[in-house]
């Protein structure tokens, strides 16, 4: 038995997290996804929505298995151009202003031309407005200044830009000696990483799957219905495979596989949480069993949208979430190699 190669799901997470993705504008990463299971010869189709999904076949054909992580992640798109030449935002998915202040962006216009930016304060300048530090971080304060010699909303205009552009922002991608992967949109390019690994092993491997299963590569995660269909009838469990939260009162951490027990959706179900804890007790994975108070699923939006099935969430451990994201190789590891024993395990039926 060999696990999938942690080393090269890294290399394949820095990569993903390079492509630009924000809810609404997937296409290049999910092309991305596409062409890698296409060089497994692994078959795959697209959903009016965008996703992505492959099917492997198992000896059971009549239940099925689905998997899940969402490549598409948190945003913006501009709002308003104003007279100073600067791009008012409205932000796509949950986050706050404070997180994206001074970062660099990307600004893709309908025609397919990019802008480089910078995501301000307004009044950025301590030498020029002494509130500098105390204004609040909001719409109407940050803007985006572009690299480009605009004086006006017209010579914005000129380049191409308009009212509802994306705008993506710099991963700051980095791999330290340690082990520690730093970089944005870890939520959830690392477990898109792990799920593209997994296949990538069980094709080599010739591993006769127990169930047909599929694999969803969903694109509207962060705006709350990115796996709620294309769950053929015959699929009786269904695991998302998403980040594990950390912060005060958390049990996750950067080193483990993260189960989660209950979300802002409820619990999840309760054999299939205590099957997988039990696989990773009989395989020597470590994992944390946690609750996610502020957190929505594929999974639980599939429970949402009406579907009869076993849902269940797992995922590696991520500092920071939403914001300047951290994870380690560990955790990395830990949740491949349970998603290993889980998708070869008997189901919850």
């Amino acid at each position: 038995m060999a696990y999938p190669n942690t080393d090269e799901t890294v290399n394949l997470l820095k990569e993903l997290v390079s492509i630009p993705s924000p809810s609404g504008n997937t296409n290049e990463v999910i092309t991305y996804v596409e062409n890698y299971l296409k060089e497994l010869q692994v078959e795959t189709k697209r959903n009016r929505k965008g996703g992505l999904i492959a099917t492997l076949p198992g000896k059971d054909q009549q239940n099925h298995r689905m998997l899940t992580a969402h490549v598409d992640t948190l945003g913006a798109i501009v709002k308003e151009i104003k007279p100073s030449g600067r791009l008012k935002l409205d932000l796509i998915g949950g986050f706050k202003y404070n997180s994206i202040e001074g970062e660099y962006c990307e600004i893709e216009t309908s025609s397919g031309k990019k802008f480089s930016g910078t995501i301000l304060m307004h009044q950025t300048s301590v030498h020029v407005y002494k509130d500098a530090g105390k204004a609040e971080r909001n719409q109407d304060n940050m803007e985006v200044r572009v690299d480009e010699k605009v004086h006006n909303a017209e010579d914005v205009r000129a380049l191409g830009i308009e009212v509802g552009d994306f705008v993506s922002f710099d991963p700051r991608v980095q791999l330290p000696p340690s082990g520690y992967i730093k970089s944005r949109h870890l939520d959830d390019k690392a477990s898109v990483a792990i799920l593209l690994q997994l296949i990538k092993q069980i094709k080599s491997e010739n591993i006769e799957l127990p169930y047909t299963t599929h694999f969803l590569i969903s694109n509207n995660e962060e705006i709350g219905y990115g796996g709620n269909s294309n769950i053929t009838p015959e699929t009786v469990e269904y695991l998302a495979v998403d980040m594990g939260a950390m912060g005060d009162g958390q049990s996750t951490d950067e080193y483990t596989v993260s189960i989660c027990v209950k979300d802002a959706s409820g619990p999840y179900h309760y054999e299939l949480r205590k099957r997988l804890t039990q696989l990773a007790i009989d395989n020597g994975i470590g994992y944390k069993l946690d609750i996610y108070p502020f957190y929505g699923s594929d999974a639980s939006a599939a429970i949402r949208s009406g579907h009869d099935i076993i849902h269940g969430l797992i995922g590696p451990g991520i500092d920071s979430s939403h914001a300047f994201e951290r994870t380690h190789k560990d955790s990395i590891e830990n949740t491949a190699k349970l998603l290993y024993h889980y998708v070869q395990s008997d189901m919850v039926l």
